[in-house]
């Protein structure tokens, strides 16, 4: 089940607070000297601030995949929460999964949103179907698989034309990592929509760090 209602880009109502850099690397993104994301993976380091998202992918677009109930046996009582699950992803390469929890939806889905912008990849599109050498960044560059749980996602290059061949959670994914075509097949609890999401996230992830892999040796 998709969130359509929550699909639309959300503008932040309260005023901007100056961002006051706490890592390295958040100091020289605001100087200008780290200018893409990709430098940053490059060097084989990670973002812990949300700030040098925002301000080296400002065109993100998120949408919540799966809002459910969550509960918690306390001394006193039970303990209710929402769990959200929220990706986000620019269309050109970059995708995130984020999970967030509050007792309010609306915190819930800000919390996911900023876990998913600290877990932002770099995807690596290419063309690795044998039926196709255009040449173009439309599908990826080869097959991989990743499971999550009790839930299996295989990814597979697809020609120009075919489109996203996918069940909606995996399909949300790969239109905001900015795939075209693609074959993919799920086995296991494929209901259960956060293992599926994370499964196909996974998947991008170990393409991206192969291309990672090779950089940082090139660089040494």
């Amino acid at each position: 089940m998709q969130y359509n209602r929550y699909e639309q880009r959300r503008e932040e109502s309260a005023p901007s607070v100056p961002w006051t850099p706490r890592t390295r690397i958040g100091e020289l993104v605001q100087k200008g000297e780290i200018k893409t994301v990709e430098e940053i993976f490059a060097k084989g380091r990670s973002i812990k601030e949300v700030e040098i998202v925002d301000a080296l992918l400002p065109d993100l677009k998120d949408k919540v995949l799966e809002i459910t109930s969550v509960q918690r046996m306390t001394k006193n009582n039970r303990k209710q929460k929402f769990r959200v699950t929220v990706a986000i992803g620019d269309g050109k390469g970059h995708v995130g999964i984020g999970i967030g929890k509050d007792v309010e939806v609306r915190p819930a889905i800000d919390t996911a949103i900023r876990d998913a912008k600290k877990n932002i990849i770099s995807v690596n599109l290419g063309c690795g179907s044998w039926e196709c050498s255009c040449g173009t960044r439309h599908t990826l560059p080869l097959t991989e698989r990743s499971k999550c749980g009790s839930a299996e996602v295989l990814l597979k290059p697809a020609p120009r034309g075919v489109g996203i061949v996918a069940a909606d959670t995996v399909k949300s994914v790969l239109e905001l990592a900015g795939v075209k075509d693609i074959w993919t097949f799920s086995k296991g609890r494929t209901r259960d929509v956060y293992n599926v999401s994370l499964a196909t996230y996974m998947a991008l992830k170990k393409i991206s760090e192969i291309k990672n892999a090779e950089a940082l040796k090139e660089a040494k």
